[in-house]
């Protein structure tokens, strides 16, 4: 079975000023349509393998605070702002 390569078009970060936000990593849950934020008990967890998944667009970088959420496409090296 061949093995599954995450995080080869996009790539997520999120800043540690907000990373361990419990309130922020719900709302980014809530609003993320392919389940790339998960609320860990210690805030924002950013789930590796849906990735690749993400469709751009920028609920999340409307949810949070501006320029804590980075959305990365790696094909091109631009960030979603």
């Amino acid at each position: 079975m061949a093995e599954k390569l995450n995080k080869v078009f996009i790539d997520v970060e999120v800043d540690a000023s907000v990373a361990g936000d419990t309130a922020l990593a719900a709302k980014l849950e809530e609003v993320c349509p392919v389940n790339i934020f998960k609320a860990g008990s210690a805030g924002v967890e950013v789930v590796e393998e849906n990735l690749d998944e993400c469709v751009l667009c920028k609920l999340c970088l409307e949810a949070a605070p501006a320029g804590t959420v980075h959305v990365k496409k790696l094909y091109d090296d631009t960030e979603l702002s």
